[in-house]
């Protein structure tokens, strides 16, 4: 393990409709999204009616809490949801399927020693910066944007102050890389992991969520990108979250790899479905684990089984503390 850490999940969203008062909104449109969110609260074992109701915020709140005291891990850092902005800083009022305000984050972490907050401040905001210091000054351990959903081009010059302040802090960056078929994208080519040049050169301590995977057939592959990006950039790591999934598989055993395997973190990108058939039609996952894990109804611990039934070894589940920000 590392050094005494337990083991943590360092992706995990919170999802609210905001009717509790919490400042989350949905926003679930068109012909995929709506079977796609309906089908993802039953496979974490939440009714899709529930979705509507009153207290769907506290719902999903109290079934995450159970989730991870009833799991292996001893903490879930929680992901906020920032607007989507234009590169000069307005308010795109349409765009995004969901949001989860920072000060909610922070809140359920003052409130639950399981939760840990992580921050989403899109860089181009007008106060960017003065909400970052009031993030950090609240607890934040890492911040998230999804650059190709949240239409951040994170190499623009402008944003060097927000990169350098992060890197100052040692509050870490997780970005999404890769394709993305659950949230609306706004600007495809900001999946590439190439984007995450600037806050690199920064100082910022740089997730590339997903390892930059492939989401979807057609999606472009970026993967030995992200690989070549290790060599040159020491502050970069990768996660595991949502690599045990049908459609991004493909490189999860790649990770146990000596020089990978130490640079990327443990995570499940919960509420997203986890399955093992496609790793078990590939051999790579054993017929009885393949039994074993699909029949455990937590989502969080049937993610964390099947990696460690694939050899994921102790510090694949530890080593995030090394990279989220100290705030203890």
């Amino acid at each position: 393990m590392n050094g005494d850490k337990p083991p943590i999940d360092m992706h995990v969203h919170l999802v609210g409709n905001g009717r509790q008062g919490s400042g989350c909104w949905l926003r679930v449109r068109g012909w995929w999204h709506k079977p796609l969110a309906n089908f993802m609260l039953g496979h974490i074992g939440l009714r899709h009616t529930e979705l509507q109701a009153e207290d769907f915020d506290q719902i999903y709140v109290e079934h995450l809490l159970q989730q991870v005291r009833e799991s292996s891990l001893s903490k879930l850092v929680l992901l906020a949801q920032d607007w989507v902005y234009d590169a000069n800083g307005r308010k795109i009022e349409d765009a995004g399927s969901f949001y989860v305000p920072n000060e909610y984050v922070l809140k359920l972490a003052r409130e639950h020693e399981e939760f840990l907050p992580a921050v989403s401040i899109h860089p181009a905001r007008p106060d960017a910066l003065d909400e970052l210091e009031r993030c950090l000054a609240g607890g934040a351990a890492m911040l998230k944007l999804l650059p190709n959903c949240h239409n951040v081009y994170c190499n623009d010059e402008r944003y060097t102050k927000f990169w350098e302040r992060m890197a100052q802090a040692g509050l870490p960056l997780l970005a999404h890389t890769g394709g993305e078929h659950t949230v609306p994208v706004v600007n495809a080519a900001y999946a590439d992991p190439r984007t995450l040049q600037l806050p690199l050169e920064c100082g910022v301590k740089v997730v590339a969520a997903h390892c930059a995977t492939k989401s979807g057939v057609g999606d472009p592959e970026y993967f030995h990108i992200f690989c070549e990006m290790l060599e040159k950039y020491p502050t970069l790591y990768g996660d595991s979250s949502a690599l045990a999934t049908l459609n991004r598989c493909a490189h999860l055993t790649k990770c146990l790899r000596p020089g990978l395997s130490e640079r990327v973190l443990h995570g499940s990108d919960f509420p997203v479905p986890i399955f093992g058939h496609r790793l078990a039609l590939r051999g790579e996952l054993k017929r009885e684990d393949f039994k074993r894990c699909q029949a455990i109804k937590n989502v969080i611990e049937r993610d964390y089984q099947i990696k460690r039934a694939l050899g994921f070894p102790d510090h694949h589940f530890t080593q995030a503390w090394k990279v989220i920000r100290k705030t203890d």
